[in-house]
């Protein structure tokens, strides 16, 4: 199952665009005897500063067709670690082919695009910045391929 992590901003070079590509070459490198991964990330951003309503036409011109849609919000789901693999393995397992994780801008997500999700997951109720929440994601998805390998990365 592919992952396609779609994000309103781009991210310059840093400590943040290092974790990034460091636990998503991790996931990719875990994932793979799993079915799971390749991980990408697709930045698309409003120029003339629209906000929610002018990113989200970007935003969905980046979810690949026929994807599985989950939005990262904070009105979203929280779970574990092992609930948030257990969940990546259903949708790989019910034949999804590709999942697309939607991180919004400053203002979050435009409430149509919300509703067309299939899920929507949550960090917490605090609101983080989308720049960080890349890097969450990305170590989940990292952790979420670990557990689900047996390796001993995560630990209860």
């Amino acid at each position: 199952m592919r992952v396609q992590i779609c994000a309103v901003g781009r991210l310059r070079a840093g400590p943040e665009r290092a974790l990034i590509d460091d636990y998503l070459t991790r996931f990719d490198r875990t994932g793979r005897a799993l079915a799971l991964g390749p991980a990408s990330v697709l930045e698309v951003e409003d120029k003339k500063g629209g906000g929610m309503a002018a990113e989200a036409p970007l935003l969905e011109r980046a979810i690949p067709n026929g994807a599985l849609v989950c939005t990262l919000d904070e009105r979203g789901k929280v779970m574990s670690s092992p609930e948030f693999a257990d969940l990546l393995a259903r949708w790989r397992d019910g034949g999804r082919s590709d999942v697309a994780f939607v991180i919004g801008g400053a203002d979050g997500i435009d409430p149509a695009l919300r509703a067309r999700a299939d899920a929507s997951l949550s960090f917490g109720q605090m609101v983080w910045p989308h720049m960080l929440v890349r890097v969450m994601l990305a170590e989940q998805l990292y952790r979420a391929a670990s557990i689900l390998a047996g390796s001993p990365y995560h630990r209860v």
